[in-house]
């Protein structure tokens, strides 16, 4: 079959007499239709499918982003609907400061407001799902095992929310099963989880949350089946079987070394020692391993061989960061008694000092980098700000001094990463400038702008706070605080991460709400704001990696 024949021709369009300029756009309008003639049909059907796709997209998606992003001079009427007035917390009716007793007692009830309006969204849209995604108003799965629920349920506790508990409560007796055919992290599960059952039947005393504890850590004990006992990262909880991820047998330093807490207290409640057996083979294993740098550990270590692999770089960061931390707790917890744990926790300081430690030009602020085959780059994670409460927290049971100096000198720098940021929100990944050429200290990579609602900072300034009373600490994260609701506070309910913290216009939502803003970040504040120093006395409880608190055993124990 042929085409039909084009034929040629001229267009010409006369303007009238009277018109003071010539047009083309009917011409135009013609072009374009002859055009749209030309193409097929097959052409033109596509065209329409592309348009109303679009169209419909248009629809669905327009209100959610809309009703997320609120300029940002707007922010204290997102507070306005909710009760809460932001800046009523820091002023008078006369606009002069209010006294500090005033202040404290306001920012208490802003955290439970903010932790309602998290909560609203979760019960509303994610209820009995692992996590919130609140612009789109639906949930993300990640075990299936309802992770914000479990990980919030000592949080409400500890706020006084007697009637969220109390639905949370019920779901957990009447819908939590762990009788899945789910792959399950061991660490996640075991901090999140574990820990939050653990933490939240020393609470309450309810003994449905231990019986829960029980299943779960039994359910996890298949990951310690290895040929060197360093536990696989993945446990199926339905079939009791465990592996490493698909593309490694190596698991992180991290995870393997940070559970200890967990099940060394399910031992003790159950007075059954297989699970405080096989964490605590683990640390001696670790305790004894070739391939550290004065103290400092390797990221990852091997599941059939038991030793570190990919040695030569060193973090306080992802993959390292609550090896350290579980050290001085373990330590805690057991009364001060187990001296391996406090001598390789010491020895690690120092490893930090000597190696990692650094000053930035022009403030000299102190931060901690990484090593990497013996290069020192001037970077450092989110994460790593865990580390001056930490410091603080040794500093307290009568390590040395120089830890206090040095927690004061970090916490600082971590004030910093979000000071100097546009939306005073801190990015996951800092670097650190070592020469003044550019006037600043923080320098900050399109792909580490994101800001995941972390606790890290919020956790030490507690710590620092409770042990010096210096009021500075409370009003920094007041300011944190005060940016979550001003840039990730979703109207609907809940908060979202954000991927743009130096862009106060539009910081680009990334539609997740993390466990750990519910289990960590509002807990570590309201315990900051909170003048009741016995509530979760740092004499009697250690925190875990997910601030859960456990207690300090007993000295019988």
């Amino acid at each position: 079959m042929y085409s039909p024949q084009r034929k040629d021709f001229v267009s010409l369009t006369l303007g009238d007499q009277h018109s003071r300029s010539y047009t083309n756009g009917k011409h135009r309008r013609q072009s374009c239709w002859r055009k749209w003639k030309q193409l097929s049909r097959l052409q033109r059907s596509l065209i329409l499918f592309l348009l109303a796709f679009l169209f419909i997209c248009g629809i669905l998606f327009y209100p959610s982003l809309t009703d997320f992003w609120i300029p940002s001079w707007r922010g204290a009427m997102i507070e306005a609907e909710q009760g809460t007035e932001l800046q009523s917390t820091a002023h008078g009716k006369e606009g002069t400061v209010a006294d500090d007793e005033e202040a404290a007692v306001d920012r208490v009830e802003v955290v439970q407001e903010a932790f309602r309006h998290a909560w609203k969204g979760y019960k509303a849209f994610a209820w009995g799902h692992d996590e919130l995604k609140p612009i789109s108003k639906t949930h993300g799965e990640w075990f299936g095992l309802g992770l914000t629920l479990i990980d919030a349920l000592d949080t409400m506790w500890i706020l006084g929310l007697k009637d969220e508990f109390a639905e949370a409560r019920k779901w957990v007796e009447t819908e939590l099963s762990f009788s899945k055919n789910v792959d399950v992290n061991l660490f996640e599960s075991t901090i999140r989880i574990l820990g939050g059952l653990l933490s939240t039947y020393h609470l309450t005393g309810d003994t449905l949350f231990l019986d829960k504890a029980k299943d779960i850590g039994f359910r996890l004990m298949p990951a310690f089946k290895t040929p060197s006992k360093i536990p696989y990262s993945d446990v199926n909880i339905g079939k009791g079987t465990a592996h490493p991820p698909r593309w490694t047998t190596d698991s992180t330093v991290a995870e393997v070394t940070s559970i200890q807490l967990e099940f060394r207290e399910l031992s003790r409640l159950t007075q059954d020692p297989q699970y405080q057996n096989a964490v605590e083979e683990v640390t001696r294993q670790v305790h004894r391993l070739e391939g550290k740098r004065d103290g400092l550990v390797p990221m990852f270590i091997n599941t059939n061989s038991g030793k570190f692999t990919r040695r030569g770089a060193f973090t306080l960061g992802a993959r390292a960061d609550s090896y350290y931390e579980y050290l001085l707790k373990q330590w805690l917890q057991g009364g001060k008694k187990e001296t391996e744990l406090l001598e390789d926790y010491l020895q690690a300081i120092e490893g930090v000092k000597k190696n990692l430690l650094r000053q930035t030009s022009p403030s000299k602020l102190t931060f901690v980098g990484e090593l990497s085959n013996g290069h020192l780059n001037p970077k450092m994670d989110h994460l790593v700000c865990f580390l001056p409460g930490t410091l603080a927290l040794g500093a307290h049971n009568g390590l040395p001094a120089d830890h206090m100096d040095l927690a004061l000198q970090l916490m600082e720098t971590c004030h910093q990463m979000y000071a100097q940021m546009e939306t005073g929100l801190s990015p996951e990944i800092a670097h650190f400038n070592l020469q003044s050429n550019n006037g600043r200290d923080i320098d900050v990579k399109p792909a580490d702008r994101h800001n995941l609602l972390r606790p890290e900072t919020i956790e030490s300034l507690f710590y620092m706070y409770r042990f010096t009373k210096d009021s500075k600490y409370r009003d920094w994260g007041w300011d944190i605080l005060q940016s979550f609701n001003k840039y990730t506070r979703v109207p609907s309910g809940g908060y979202t991460s954000i991927s743009n913290v130096r862009d106060p216009v539009y910081p680009s939502p990334r539609d997740k709400m993390e466990s750990f803003f519910l289990g960590e970040t509002l807990k570590y504040l309201f315990l900051l704001f909170s003048d009741d120093n016995e509530l979760i006395s740092l004499d009697k409880y250690v925190f875990n990696t997910e601030a859960h608190p456990l207690p300090i055993w007993p000295s019988t124990s």
